[in-house]
Formats: C-alpha cells, structure tokens, sequence
C-alpha cells in the first residue's frame, strides 16, 4: 500500500539501533549525530499468528506474510534554523510519512553523546496561520468551502497556541480533506517508542521515565510501547529456539519489536484479509472500512475492475471447520457483493471478470 511509519528522535536515543533491529538492514549506528543523513527504508513482516495458523491447517507449498514500511529518519536539534543538524531536511522527510514512531531515551548511559534540542511546534503553527490569511480572503466569494475551512483552522490554530498537536482537534472527514494538503507534522499519528536499557526490559513500566512518558502520551491520546533497542538488536540475530529461550531469560513473553510493529500496523489504521490455497496463504493489507472491491485492487488492478463478488469466510469459522470444504458443508461461505466492507481477519476468494 506503500504506507511508511517514520521512526524519529533526537540523535544518540537509540533510533538507528532500534531500526537496524527491526529491518536488519545494517544502517549506521554510530555514536554521534547526523550518521543518518539520509533516510533509511526497510520492509518488515508484520507479524501474525492467524497467518501461521491458517499455513498448518492449509498445508500450501508458502506462506507470505503482509509487510510496510519504516524509514529511519535523521534526528534534529536545537538551532536547525541556524544551521545545526539538518533543519529543513528533516522536515521535508517527515512530512513524507503517513505516522511517526517517536523513539524516547529512558536510560542513563554516560558513553552516550547528548544533544539538545527538540521539534519545533511552530513550524505547524505558521504554516496555517498563513493558509488561514488566505481562506479568510476567499470568504469573500460567499463559497461555503471556505467558510468551512476557515472554521476547520481557527480551532487547529487555537490547539497549535495551547501547545496540543493539530491530531487533538476533532474534525470530520470533509475537514480533514480540506486541510490535508498543509501536510501538518502534528496532524499525524504518533507512537512514542520508549527505550530502556536491557535491565529494565522485563518490567519497563517500573521506569518513572516510562511513566512520565506514558503520562504526556496519554494526553495527546497516543500510545507507549516500551522496548530496549539494545536487546531487540541481539535478538534479531537469533533464530526460532535460540530466540524464544532467550526472551525465557529475560522474561518476556513477546519481543518488544513485535509489539511495535503491531502497533504502527495499528496507528496507521491497517487490517489484514487473507488469501489461502494450495499454492500460498498470504495475508493483505487494506485500511479499515475498505470495500471488497478495493481490497481485490490491492492483489491485481483487474481484481477490481472486474469484480463480480467476493467468498468470504471469517477467520474464527475456518479455523473451527478445519478447511474450506467443512466451511462450505457448514453453509458458513458467504458471497458478498460490491458494498460489503472488509473485516480483519476475513479470508477471502475474488470473483471477477476483465
């Protein structure tokens, strides 16, 4: 779907850390600023249980699992106006991403360099203040679009004053069209990514950084996913047992990585439909509220423009039935049309004609 979650922060936080962990994708780490210069891209599998349940029961020659993007982004301090950091670079990249993954450092570490500085607000501020200039003018036509849009403004303005995110503003779907095009940075949904140090990895929330950061998250109606970039990175060069025995000894259930790509799948308001035959069981990214038609697009262009209607079994009925012959025999194979709207975990048949 070509959607990316960027992984930002300020330098010497443990990003590129965290994203090499997460892509395997060798991106410079070192311990001083700007060695991401230019933003890194790497696909991950977003992983599901459903996928390898649905592969036992299938038994197809592959099993593909669904996948999107993170882009590591170069970090920004304080004083990118005057020429520290990468100022307007880093905006320009910013601004290319559908959601942001904050990485927040909750940890000491005395060979670590630090760097001050921050994101500057402001930035969102002045750019409407001067698409809301010019909507005020427009009103004089009498248009009902400008009026709208210039009410729409005013209230991102008033947040954007109070220092809240322009996200924090409730705006319907004819707004939110009228102002997307201002590509505001605090529009976008944000996952703050909180990083702790390898002790703290099994009881991350006993950290009073991660409290402090759960607190500020939760009143900008975000998310927390405490991680330790350090411990995802030994991880990732683990395989299958070796893996699981070593989350055993640390405690944790689920690596940290898998909770934060589930939740980016989350925050950019992802789901996945499946496709099982004796070839492949694949799962497929759609966003919520996509139509089955739509959905068909996603694997070919003439799955859509074709469409005639979709099979469509639910993943708790097939996983019950055992297979698609038992789903049918329980009459539990639905045909549904153009308008149905896709559900996660639906697996689904296309019929269609070009």
């Amino acid at each position: 779907m070509g959607l990316k979650a960027g992984i930002v922060g300020l330098p010497n936080v443990g990003k590129s850390t965290l994203f090499n962990a997460i892509t395997q994708a060798g991106a410079e780490s070192a311990n001083y600023p700007f060695c991401t210069i230019d933003p890194n891209v790497g696909v991950v599998e977003v992983p599901d249980e459903r996928l390898d349940k649905l592969y036992e029961l299938v038994k197809p020659q592959r099993k593909v699992p669904t996948a999107f993007e993170f882009v590591d982004i170069a970090g920004l301090v304080a004083g990118a106006s005057k020429g520290e950091g990468l100022g307007n670079k880093f905006l320009a990249h910013i601004r290319e991403v559908d959601a942001i993954v904050h990485v927040v450092r909750c940890f000491q570490d005395e060979n670590i360099t630090h760097v001050a500085g921050q994101v500057d607000p402001l930035t969102d501020l002045e750019t409407v203040e001067r698409r809301l200039e010019r909507a005020r003018k427009n009103t004089k036509s009498g248009e009902k679009k400008y009026f709208q849009e210039v009410e729409a403004l005013e209230r991102i303005r008033e947040a954007l004053f109070g220092d809240q995110p322009a996200r924090s503003v409730e705006l319907d779907d004819e707004e939110r069209l009228i102002v997307r095009d201002l590509h505001l940075l605090t529009m976008k949904p944000v996952l703050y990514a909180a990083n702790v140090s390898e002790a703290e990895a099994a009881n991350p929330d006993a950290n009073p950084f991660v409290q402090a950061v759960r607190a500020y998250a939760e009143s900008e109606g975000a998310e927390v996913v405490p991680i330790s970039a350090k411990v995802e990175a030994e991880i990732a060069e683990l395989d299958g047992e070796d893996k699981a025995l070593f989350l055993a000894e640390l405690g944790i259930e689920e690596s940290g990585l898998d909770r934060l790509i589930k939740a980016a799948y989350k925050l950019l308001g992802l789901q996945t439909y499946f496709t099982a035959g004796e070839q492949e069981v694949r799962a497929w990214t759609i966003r919520k509220g996509t139509k089955a038609p739509q959905a068909a697009g996603v694997i070919h262009s003439d799955f859509e423009r074709g469409f005639i209607r979709a099979e469509v079994v639910s993943y708790e009925d097939f996983v019950a039935a055992g297979s698609m012959n038992a789903v049918r025999e329980r009459g539990q194979l639905r045909l549904e049309g153009k308008d149905y709207v896709v559900q996660d975990g639906d697996i689904m048949h296309f019929r269609f004609n070009v």
